[in-house]
């Protein structure tokens, strides 16, 4: 199985289906490369060509066997075969693209990445029609994670504050297999709430305690 440097996330896949978990683990380590490549380099244009290499491969896994990338062959394997389209996939790298503008970016974008990523691996998990719920929990967890990543102050903010503005996931019970999902979308509205340049480190007792009453409970 992949690796993956979030620990948050490697927990959170932990309560998904043993079924579920490399296509999951494989969708998530999909969007971390993405991520890596997007903030990386000082020169959008070479940025800009490793995504458009990312999308033209993740496209081909329609047509054709993955070369010998871990994370495409991870894909193929586990997510494309699911019934999850190259094309679908491929869909994640226009969200992260908005990385190349300079700030201030449009928040809307990064949400629709995190909306996009979370109804694929609900897909994944077994429910072929996400909720409301998963959308929004996406959103949510897309605007936590830029603002965790933003080396910008004001973009910092500004993410914290869209991600405040938002309208938070219907407050239901998520079902088991989709606790995973619902384990990240509570951390991203604890991100919300969290007062003003506060700075938590991941997987701090708080945060992990908060996931597992998420696994437990679906709430």
């Amino acid at each position: 199985m992949l690796d993956l440097d979030d620990p948050e996330i490697r927990l959170a896949i932990s309560y998904a289906p043993r079924v579920a978990q490399a296509g999951v683990t494989a969708l998530f380590a999909l969007d971390a490369r993405l991520g890596q490549l997007a903030r990386s380099g000082r020169d959008p244009m070479v940025a800009q060509l490793r995504l458009t290499w990312w999308h033209d491969a993740l496209l081909k896994l329609d047509t054709a066997p993955p070369p010998a990338e871990p994370i495409l062959q991870a894909l193929a394997k586990e997510v494309a075969q699911s019934g999850i389209s190259g094309a679908a996939l491929a869909g994640l790298v226009e969200g992260w693209e908005v990385l190349l503008d300079a700030p201030p970016v449009d928040l809307a974008l990064v949400a629709q990445r995190g909306a996009a990523l979370f109804a694929l691996a609900a897909q994944r998990l077994g429910d072929p029609a996400p909720s409301a719920a998963v959308a929004a929990g996406g959103g949510a967890w897309a605007l936590a994670d830029y603002a965790r990543h933003a080396a910008d102050a004001t973009e910092r903010e500004r993410a914290l504050d869209a991600l405040r503005a938002a309208t938070p996931p219907p407050a239901t019970r998520w079902p088991r297999a989709l606790r995973t999902l619902g384990a990240l979308a509570v951390l991203a509205l604890w991100d919300g709430n969290r007062a003003a340049g506060r700075n938590e480190p991941q997987a701090a007792p708080a945060r992990i305690l908060r996931m597992a009453a998420m696994a437990l409970f679906g709430r």
